[in-house]
Parts: C-alpha cells; sequence; structure tokens
C-alpha cells in the first residue's frame, strides 16, 4: 500500500518513514524543506535499503496539492505533520503559523473528501490540555484554551478534522504527543534544527559539544521534585512505530469509531535536572546551566496516562529516558563530524 507522509524528512517524519518501510509500506513524502534537508533521504536508505518517493511541494500551494493527488490517485493512507511547531515563533508570527498549520490541513482533507475511502493520521500535540488539572493526563481531560498559536493550531486543527470526518469517508486518528527526543539507533537521523534549538534536547546535546555555551533552565520554583518543570519524554522511535500502528488498525478497520484519539507518552514525567542528570551520565561530562526566571506559557508538569494506547492500539514504549539521550548524543556527535 502507498502512504503519503507530508513533513517526511522532519525529525518525527524521517523516523517514520523508516518505520513504515521496515513493515513492507510504499512511502510518499511532501517536504518544503523548510526546517529539513533533501539528505536525510540518504539516511533512510542507510537504514532501510530503500528510498521513498520525494517531492518538493509547499502544502500552501492548493493547485500543487490538487495535482499531487491527481498523479498519485493510489494513495491509501496520510500520515500529515507537515507544519510549524515552535511556540515562541508562534507568539511572535502568529500569521505564519495559522497560516502553514490550518491551510495546509484543509487542503490536504478537500483532497481527501473526494476519494471513497481515506485514512488520516494528524500529528496532534499534548499542548491542547495546557495545564490539565490531573496527573497522569487522559484523552478524556478537558482541552484548555491554547497558551500559544501554535497549540491553537493544534486545536483548530482537531476540531476541523472531526466536523470533516462527520460528513465525509475520511476515518482518523489523532495522536496527541507529548515530548519526543532522540534518534535512530544507528545515528543515520535524527533531530536537526535549523538555528537556535526551542526544545531541551537538541540544545542540551549541541550545548554538549560545544555549540551552545549553556543551558538556560527557566525557573526552579515550580512545585515539583526539584523546581524544575516536568514532561514526558518519549523516544522517537517509539513514537514512529506508535504511527504504523495507528495507521495499520485504520487500514484494516479496526477503528471503533470515525474519529480515535490516542496520548503518546511514556507514562512517566522528568525534570529539567533530571533531564540532565540523565545526559551527564550517558554522555560522562558535568553539563553547564544557569537558573534564570520563569518562561510566560511553560506549563509546571504534563505527563500522559498511556493506557488506551497500551490496551487499543497493543503499543508501549520500549526505551528509557538514557537510551533515548544517549541516542541523541551519538547523532549529535556523528552530525558534527561529517
Amino acid at each position: 500500500m502507498k502512504v503519503l507522509v507530508t513533513g517526511g524528512l522532519g525529525f518525527i517524519g524521517s523516523h517514520t518513514v523508516v518505520e513504515l518501510q521496515n513493515e513492507g509500506f510504499d512511502v510518499v513524502v511532501i517536504d518544503n524543506l523548510s526546517n529539513s534537508s533533501e539528505a536525510v533521504l540518504q539516511g533512510i536508505f542507510a537504514i532501510t535499503g530503500k528510498k521513498p518517493i520525494f517531492e518538493k511541494l509547499d502544502l500552501r500551494d492548493k493547485s500543487s496539492v490538487q495535482d499531487f493527488f491527481q498523479r498519485h490517485q493510489d494513495v491509501s493512507g496520510v500520515i500529515h505533520f507537515a507544519a510549524s511547531k515552535a511556540v515562541g515563533e508562534s507568539v511572535t508570527n502568529p500569521l505564519l503559523y495559522y497560516e502553514n498549520n490550518i491551510s495546509s490541513l484543509i487542503y490536504l482533507l478537500q483532497e481527501l473528501e473526494k476519494k471513497e475511502e481515506a485514512h488520516f493520521i494528524f500529528s496532534s500535540s499534548c499542548t491542547v490540555y495546557g495545564q490539565a488539572d490531573v496527573m497522569p493526563i487522559d484523552e478524556n481531560a478537558p482541552i484548555k484554551p491554547a497558551m500559544s498559536p501554535y497549540g491553537n493550531t493544534k486545536q483548530i486543527g482537531e476540531e476541523i478534522i472531526t466536523d470533516v470526518s462527520k460528513i465525509s469517508n475520511i476515518n482518523a486518528t489523532l495522536l496527541r504527543y507529548f515530548n519526543p527526543i532522540g534518534s535512530h539507533p544507528s545515528a543515520e537521523i535524527g533531530e536537526l534544527p535549523l538555528g537556535v534549538p526551542q526544545n531541551l534536547v537538541p540544545f542540551i546535546t549541541q550545548t554538549g559539544i560545544g555549540l551552545r555555551k549553556e543551558l538556560m533552565v527557566y525557573g526552579n520554583d515550580y512545585p515539583t521534585v526539584d523546581g524544575t518543570c516536568i514532561r514526558d519524554y518519549i523516544h522517537v522511535v517509539d513514537l514512529a512505530k506508535a504511527h504504523v500502528v495507528a495507521l495499520q488498525r485504520l487500514l484494516t478497520k479496526k477503528n471503533s469509531e470515525k474519529i480515535e484519539i490516542f496520548n503518546l507518552g511514556t507514562g512517566v514525567g522528568s525534570s529539567v535536572l533530571e533531564v540532565i542528570a540523565s545526559f551527564e551520565k550517558v554522555s560522562g561530562k558535568p553539563f553547564p546551566y544557569k537558573i534564570v526566571a520563569r518562561r510566560e506559557g511553560d506549563v509546571t508538569m504534563a505527563f500522559a496516562s498511556t493506557d488506551k494506547a497500551n490496551n487499543v492500539l497493543a503499543w508501549k514504549t520500549e526505551s528509557s529516558l538514557d537510551q533515548a539521550l544517549e541516542s541523541a548524543w551519538k547523532w549529535e556527535q556523528k552530525v558534527r563530524t561529517r
């Protein structure tokens, strides 16, 4: 079966392409290379022995999306990653985020709506929960007002997909990620943000390699075990495998509803200082950081209830925090010695 992966050369997308190809799917990748590189195709090939079909295409161009589906009428499923994803940037440039994240989704759904049957997996986020009232967070937790335009685009995206599925043949799965980290154990692909990293782990590994002077830890006065924020860090390979399982569930018509929602995390919360300690352990070197004032928009704590994904998808994470950081560090070292 042919599967379209949008944003398939990005961090999570590329790892998902690998897992799809390992399961025998024919993959077509769309990416506009705004936050990725065509060189990722070589890494995918090195791991799987096969390159996906690649089309450089901007999903904000409606006519290009229409043309793609005319040429690829045999696409059986779509996994939609392509989106802008930096919370801070979304605050300073909200229109970029609304255009990129919402219009591209609409143009994809308009084409899928024309098909007799369509299977759609949406890359969503735990940001839709805001600061949840109860830990761990399950799929029935209330959706809170978004704390950033980025988070709002994920909420709006989920609402659009839900409305469209009610009146079409689109069956969809909304996957709400917690905090993906790490890289493929081969170190052939990994997280390579352009510019200054917006996420914790790539900033840590870049600091460890000497690209950054030190990490700013935003606040140590939160009501947590050590005063720093707590998140649920999931190895990207575990996350990628969940997409394959979710897609297979749709394709074999095992979904119990037209829209299904799953949290994807480990079920374990780790503080910023615990992540730093883990990195020091796997790298064998002390890590420079500085405590600074809290950052606006950060929630105190967020970690997943994984019961639904474990029981319904028969999926669970396999890698520990140490293993995820070890793979991220291995990738960082390889990237800097190219």
